[in-house]
């Protein structure tokens, strides 16, 4: 955007929006790059007029970054400086290639000494409103950080606690299947061990997510083997609720993926849409097909939708409604492994049904 057009320098009157354009220093940032650090000399303020920065906060006694806010397009950063002139209280990065205007507090002191007396009020309440956003995000975030670190410490103890009879389960299950050789008692037995070692994963991936650590380990997958196993884990629990589960490929699609991850997404897709399901006649469709350079997997319901409420934060972690023993982690891993496959996820929900729509890039066949 042009610098006159920023909303900062539209506050002013044309003859001081002038000035400030005039003495302002565009400068250009790349990824990653720090603009400031907490601590630093205070001594101008920034206007955005391309990319994103991050504004983050140091946690006492470690090397760690909190992040309190982000600031893009059109916003602006470093203003309460003008008012108190103290050290820097935060660190600013840049997240992605960024175009910033630097204004000196000094030259902008001159400035503000013409302005009408009005102006200088309106643009003071201004920056107190910024004031408070700022800080309600920056508790908003402790508060996150310290419901994860709770989370993370509850879910730690569950797998120490579990995984002696866990282990039980699988040596009894493995004494079953050399006890009955049949073909069904050997089936049901190894559908006895696969669904213990998928508990202990989905533990451990609440875990990962809980530590800000989601790591996946790919290999090439074929989506209509995954889905076909998909269906046959959950075949049981899918009778249980009278649903009706239906799977369609249209043709062999290859992804690089963690097929642990991609298993966890999907059944949490589905176990939302079964227990949205109230009534009787209740139908979830999984499709496979290729679109473009990327594989989609669509997963549709035919429950009441999504509640309008917490559509626009449905992926955020504790946002939930009407689930009882919620708590509103589960969309938040599925985003969490989607992105770290860099892949895509949305959805359209109405009064007849949802739909998820998964996107996941190709893999080159050799």
């Amino acid at each position: 955007m042009k610098l006159e057009s920023h909303r900062f320098i539209r506050y002013f009157e044309p003859e001081q929006a002038a000035q400030i354009s005039q003495i302002a220093i565009v400068k250009k940032f790349n990824p990653q790059e720090i603009i400031f650090e907490e601590g630093d000399v205070s001594d101008s303020l920034f206007l955005v007029l391309e990319g994103k920065v991050e504004i983050s906060k140091k946690i006492k006694k470690s090397n760690h970054y909190v992040v309190i806010t982000s600031v893009d397009g059109n916003g602006y950063f470093g203003e309460i400086g003008i008012i108190d002139r103290k050290p820097r209280s935060a660190r600013v990065v840049a997240i992605q290639e960024t175009i910033l205007a630097q204004i000196y507090y000094d030259d902008m002191g001159e400035i503000l000494s013409n302005t009408r007396g009005d102006v200088v009020l309106n643009i003071l309440s201004i920056l107190s409103q910024r004031l408070r956003t700022v800080t309600s995000e920056y508790v908003e975030q402790l508060v996150y950080k310290e419901k994860m670190t709770l989370i993370g410490e509850m879910v730690n103890t569950i797998i120490h606690d579990f995984r002696s009879p866990f282990t039980g389960i699988q040596l009894s299950s493995s004494m079953l299947k050399e006890l009955h050789p049949d073909e069904e008692s050997q089936e049901w037995c190894d559908l006895i061990q696969i669904q213990v070692e998928r508990m202990l994963i989905m533990a451990e991936e609440v875990l990962a997510f809980s530590q800000g650590n989601t790591q996946v380990y790919c290999q090439k997958i074929n989506i209509t083997n995954l889905l076909q196993n998909f269906a046959k884990l959950n075949q049981v629990y899918i009778q249980s609720r009278q649903v009706e589960l239906i799977i369609s490929v249209t043709e062999d699609l290859i992804i690089d993926a963690d097929e642990n991850k991609i298993n966890r997404v999907l059944q949490n897709l589905l176990v939302n849409a079964v227990e949205a399901i109230e009534k009787s006649g209740g139908k979830i469709e999984i499709q496979a097909k290729r679109k473009d350079k990327w594989a989609e997997i669509t997963i549709s319901d035919n429950g009441p939708g999504i509640p309008q409420v917490i559509q626009e934060k449905f992926f955020e972690a504790f946002v939930t409604h009407g689930k009882q023993g919620g708590i509103g982690l589960g969309t938040a891993i599925v985003k969490s492994i989607i992105d770290s496959h860099r892949g895509q996820i949305s959805f359209e929900s109405h009064p007849s049904g949802t739909t998820f729509y998964l996107h996941f890039p190709l893999a080159s066949i050799d």
